[in-house]
């Protein structure tokens, strides 16, 4: 036991900046995903026929695609473009364009719970789409989007490990770091996964919370 805990107290600088990049990446990547997820909703539910298409074609493109090979484009490919990017951005825009396709699919099945009724009567008041969709649709449809958000949100806060493969500093590079060290591995992932815990029920407690106080609203 005693050297399970020695492996975090010898080692903290290293856990903590590769947490620390983790929370940083999260975060950045969670903002840039909620706002073009929520632009790329839009224009799937959109009266335009080519912002319709042009949302479909990039949730079915992108869903499809393995997010390993999303980084790999473009840590290797996009540099054969004369497109050189840091490999924190790297790590930030592949989360982001991956993320916001499963984000799109939230809002536009959120907007479709919304009643027709509702989007008809704002038209028929003069209301513009823009109008209708953010002053009507949205903060009715919010609700329902809370827990399939959180849950996406999550689901890309693990996948910032895949970042450690594309030489970006954060948790998931822990291991090799530490193994080189000679450290055992088996106590480095048990702290990982802790970390990773202590990150993930922040946002499981936000989830709760929101749906509690949104039940009681309605």
């Amino acid at each position: 036991m005693g050297d399970f805990f020695r492996v975090l107290t010898d080692n903290g600088d290293v856990f903590g900046r590769g947490f620390r990049t983790t929370v940083e990446l999260f975060l950045i990547a969670a903002v840039s995903c909620l706002v073009l997820g929520t632009l790329l909703g839009a224009m799937r539910v959109s009266p335009v026929p080519a912002l319709r298409a042009f949302g479909a074609a990039y949730v079915n493109v992108v869903r499809n695609t393995p997010l390993t090979l999303v980084f790999a484009f473009l840590v290797f490919a996009a540099p054969k473009l004369n497109i050189n990017i840091p490999y924190f951005r790297t790590a930030m825009i592949a989360l982001t364009v991956y993320t916001a396709a499963f984000v799109c699919e939230v809002v536009r099945s959120g907007v479709n719970t919304v009643a027709p009724g509702q989007a008809e009567a704002a038209r028929a008041l003069g209301m513009t789409f823009t109008q209708v969709l953010g002053q009507v649709v949205l903060p009715q449809a919010v609700r329902s989007m809370v827990p399939p958000l959180m849950s996406v949100l999550i689901a890309m806060l693990k996948n910032t490990t895949i970042a450690a493969g594309f030489s970006v500093g954060e948790a998931g590079a822990i291991p090799a770091y530490l193994s080189e060290r000679g450290e055992p591995q088996f106590s480095v992932l048990i702290w990982i996964t802790l970390g990773f815990l202590i990150l993930i029920l922040p946002l499981v407690y936000l989830q709760r919370f929101l749906e509690r106080k949104w039940a009681v609203a309605r």
